[in-house]
Parts: C-alpha cells; structure tokens; sequence
C-alpha cells in the first residue's frame, strides 16, 4: 500500500465511524510497537526486578503511571511531527534553543552507544545461563554475542530498504515484543494457577500510593522492631531505596532516546497529518498495554519470591550460604551497619579475621534485613520459580526467551535510533551509507559481555546524568512546540484541545521532570558530585543558547528591516528625479 493509498484507506475508515476506524489504526500501527520494543529492555527489567524486590506488589501502580505521562508528551512529539512535516531537532534549534537541540541529539547518540553495551551483555547471559548452558564459555559468549549483532543489522538493514522493508522490521519487533509479554505473563499465569499469588493484593497494588516515599513497606515492621538501636538506620536505607527505585523507574519510562526516535520513525514512513490519530492510538495501545503487562508481571513474580524472604538469598539458607552474585551486595549493606556500630575509621582498621568475626556477630534481624534488600536479577528469579514449577526446566527456559527478547529488541532499536541521530546532525538524508554507518556504530555493544563490569563505572553514570537532565528540558520543548503559532500556525490546538493538552503536558512535565531532575541531582561519579556540576553547566549553557538565538533573530529583524527600507528607497528615487 503506497502512502498515497494508506492516506485514503485512513480518510474512508473514519468516515465509515468507531469500529472501521480502530481496525484501520490497528492494522497500521507500528511506530508504538518499536517505542515498546526499546522500553522493553534490560532498564525496565532491573526496575521492574527491584520494584517487586523492595515493595512486593505495592509499588504496581508506578510504571503505567510513569508510562501513561510519557505517552502524553510522545503523542505531543507526533502531533508537532505530523503536523509540520518536519524534523523537530530543526524546530528545536531554530524556536526553543540550540543547546537543547543539540544536547538533546548528543545524548541520544551517548544513550544508544553506551546502553547496546548491556543489553548485549544481557541477551548473551539468558542464552548462556538459561537457553543453552553449553555455550557458558568464552567461545560461546562470542558466538552468541556474533548472532546477536548479525540478527539485529539484518533487520536494520531491511528496515533501510524502504516500505516492505519497514513492514518486515515492524512485524519482526511486534513478534519480539509479544514474546516478552508472552513469556512473563506465563510464569505469573503459571503461578497463580499453583496457588501461588494473593490476586486482592495484587489489584490493591495497583492503587497509587505515595507513602513509600517516607517510610518502609509494611513487611519490614516485624524485622525492624528486633533491630534495637539500629532501626532508624535500616528504616531510612529501606526508605532511601524505596524512594529511589521510584523515582528512576519513573524517570526512565520513557528515555531521552524515545523522545529522539519517535519523529524520524514518523517521517521515514512518510506518515502527515491524515495519520496524526493513528500515531496517538498506536501509543495508547501498541507502547502501553505490552509495557503495563510486561513490567507488572516481573514485579508480581519478584515480589512473590522475594519481598520479606530473607531466604530466597541463600542457596543454603541454615549454613548462611549465599547465591554468588548477591554476596557483594549484602556485605556492603552489613559493613554500613558496623561501620555506625563501631566508627568507619576503626572499623575500615580492623584487619580481615576481625572484620569476619564482626560480621558473624552482628544480629540475626540486621542479617536478614540485608538479605531481603539485596538486588536480585532475572536469573535469580528464575531459579526462585523452580519450586513451583512441575518441570523445573520451565522456568528457566520461559525467563531466557523472554529476556533475549527483551535484549535483542532494545539492541535492534537502539541502533536504528543511532542511525536516525547520526544522519540528523550530520544534515543527511536518513537512509543509505550514513544511516547505517549510524546504526551499526551502536554495535560497539558487542564488547558488553567482555567489558560491561568496568566499562559501566565510566560509561553509565554521565550518560544517564545527561539523559535526566535532558528528559524535563526535552518535555519543555515539546511543550512550548505545541503552544507555538509560528510552527504549527492553524494546526496548533484551539479551545479544549489546547486546554486538554496543556493540561496533560504540565502534568507529564512537572512529574517526569521532578523525577528526572531529583535522579540526576542526586548521581555521583565516585566521590565527585557529577549530576550537581551536570545540572548547572548545563543550565548556564541554555542560558547563554537562549540569549545566542534572540541576539540571531534580533539581527535577522533587523536585517530584514533594513532589506525593506532599501526596497522603499529605491521605490521613491525615480518619483523624487
């Protein structure tokens, strides 16, 4: 179907009423289904992991919350993209702010190169540790990481080669999604039906609650009261945490690269203003309803396995043996402890037999509560459910496709987002040579499963400083595009329209930009407080861009001023001869 056509197929079924009109939106949704198929990754499976982890199923309301104001202001970034037929970095630069443009763009490429690294480290563990353990060797970790990186640039490059190629990659990333959502909707469905799962619980968790932003979930009370002297400590860590996994999981619903994608999947499809609904009801159903039921599930199982079980940590919960990979964790939370017991100084001096017999003696209600703060992952998780699965292998196979979807998807869409930013700045056209050279440069990731645990340190924490500081920036501009009469003219809003989405807008923008900025404040790069010196020098440069554009469009005022009195003059020299 040529665009010309798709047109007229969209014009006919909205004429015809309700139920022609959602059957034509839904049998050409796309760009919903790749925004889906980023937020699916490894980001919205350790929030989601951790969510569970902390607050069990209280915490359920947060990420549909979170995801709804995000498709707010993206339904904001399609209205201004079908409406003007143009890219919004150039709006952005040209209207808001060049820093903002700018930054918006850098970050983005920042985000997609650093964040493949992961996912790929991801994608090659579910398939090492889950799918097929015989490949748990460096060789195998090679091969898979090789399949990985083959798979996604064959279906970048079929996204590259126009209509049907965009067909393939669109049904090729629905699938992916589905699987995800397939995956861990049938361990929840598996659980509930074993008799595992307290549903009341479950639909009251999806009940906003804010009171977890100031004092510990209900299921620390009993282990608290044993803590003596040392409660306020565990009260205010738990406290600390909870607010935190909040806060970031609401930050990152919607990432800084998500805001970048969403207008170049709109224009490679040569969508207008005729699809401006279709765009809308793609995200309210093709983004929402896969990410509500994706992360809902993973929070549901984690918080049945995990939240106020102390011995879901230990392989050997009598001997005090604990899984490998939480080891790490829950020493750092038991020397915290001793540390305020005994002074850090002291404590830092004793040597290691005496530190081991400090950590022997501290009390059984600490050593728990450590136990149940510690963060898990998915394999964690899925070995968890091997007891209540007839076929123990289930568990693990479920959660290793699920995961590789998850990983893989993300992969795939990260690097066409690179793909986009590349050509953009570079003022391109975005196909071709230069948005594929884009695209495969994010498969630096490939390294991931090599150098991720070093790499992450350095990598991680100024590229998601820079992807929070941006995303309220970024909200802003969206927000000032939509209420601009010189871009949009007659297409801007009017009436309650304007009012319904200014309404929407300053709700989306106030919540995600609190989140966003608190997290971005509130990082560190080891002892220096990065997200602090971020935030203001990025604040003095919007300032000095904002002066730079009205300084340049004053001039071209001016210019165009003295461009007519030229004009003028030389109308009236031959009536004055």
């Amino acid at each position: 179907m040529s665009i010309e056509q798709e047109k007229k197929f969209l014009q006919e079924a909205e004429a015809k009423g309700l139920y022609s009109c959602l059957a034509a939106y839904t049998k050409l949704s796309g760009p919903g289904w790749l925004q889906s198929a980023i937020t699916l990754g490894g980001g919205s499976l350790a929030s989601s992991l951790f969510l569970g982890v902390l607050a069990g199923y209280s915490l359920l309301w947060l990420q549909p919350i979170a995801i709804i104001l995000g498709i707010i202001m993206l339904s904001a970034i399609s209205h201004v993209t079908l409406s003007t037929g143009q890219s919004p970095f150039v709006s952005i630069n040209s209207e808001i702010n060049p820093v903002l443009g700018w930054g918006w763009a850098i970050a983005t490429i920042m985000a997609n190169i650093v964040w493949c690294l992961p996912q790929f480290t991801l994608g090659t563990a579910a398939v090492t540790q889950n799918l097929i353990p015989a490949l748990n060797n460096t060789g195998g970790k090679v091969l898979v990481v090789l399949t990985l990186l083959i798979v996604a640039g064959i279906v970048i490059w079929a996204y590259d080669r126009g209509n049907r190629g965009v067909k393939i990659f669109d049904l090729i990333l629905k699938i992916m999604v589905g699987l995800v959502v397939i995956s861990f909707f049938g361990v929840v469905v598996k659980m509930g039906t074993a008799g595992n799962l307290a549903w009341g619980e479950i639909a009251r968790g999806f009940i906003p609650n804010l009171s977890l932003l100031n004092q510990p979930d209900e299921i620390y009370t009993s282990f608290l009261k044993e803590t003596g002297d040392f409660r306020i400590f565990w009260e205010d860590k738990i406290v600390n945490m909870q607010r935190d996994v909040m806060i970031a999981a609401a930050a990152t619903a919607v990432g800084i690269n998500m805001t970048f994608f969403m207008p170049f999947v709109l224009l490679n499809r040569k969508w207008g203003r005729e699809h401006r609904g279709l765009a809308k009801f793609d995200l309210w159903t093709a983004l929402l309803i896969p990410y509500v039921v994706a992360t809902s599930c993973v929070v549901i199982a984690a918080g049945s396995q995990f939240n106020g079980k102390p011995e879901s940590a230990y392989q050997d919960y009598e001997n005090r043996i604990l899984h490998a990979n939480l080891e790490k964790g829950y020493n750092e939370f038991i020397s915290e402890r001793l540390e305020l017991e005994f002074g850090k100084d002291q404590f830092a001096n004793l040597a290691p037999v005496q530190k081991e017999e400090k950590f022997l003696a501290v009390p059984e209600s600490d050593k728990q509560l450590a136990a149940m703060l510690v963060k898990r992952d998915a394999f964690n998780l899925a070995a968890s459910l091997e007891s209540l699965m007839e076929n123990k292998t289930f568990s693990h196979y479920i959660f290793g496709i699920g995961v590789v979807g998850m990983a893989l998807s993300t992969i795939i869409i990260l690097m066409t987002i690179n793909g986009h930013a590349i050509c953009e700045i570079l003022g391109k056209p975005h196909k071709g040579p230069t948005f594929l050279t884009g695209a495969y440069m994010a498969g630096i990731g490939v390294l991931g499963p090599f150098v991720w645990s070093d790499a992450a340190f350095w990598l991680a924490v100024p590229t998601s400083i820079l992807g929070f500081t941006l995303i309220p920036v970024a909200y802003l501009s969206f927000f000032l595009l939509i209420n601009s009469k010189k871009v949009l003219g007659r297409e801007r809003p009017k009436g309650i329209a304007r009012l319904i989405w200014n309404c929407g807008l300053l709700l989306s923008l106030t919540i995600m930009g609190t989140a966003a900025f608190y997290v971005a404040w509130n990082k560190s790069w080891g002892d220096i407080p990065f997200g602090r010196i971020a935030l203001i020098g990025f604040g003095v440069l919007l300032l000095i861009g904002h002066f730079a554009l009205q300084n340049k469009k004053l001039v071209k005022k001016v210019e165009a001023m003295d461009m007519k009195l030229q004009q003028m003059k030389k109308k009236l020299e031959p009536e004055t001869k």
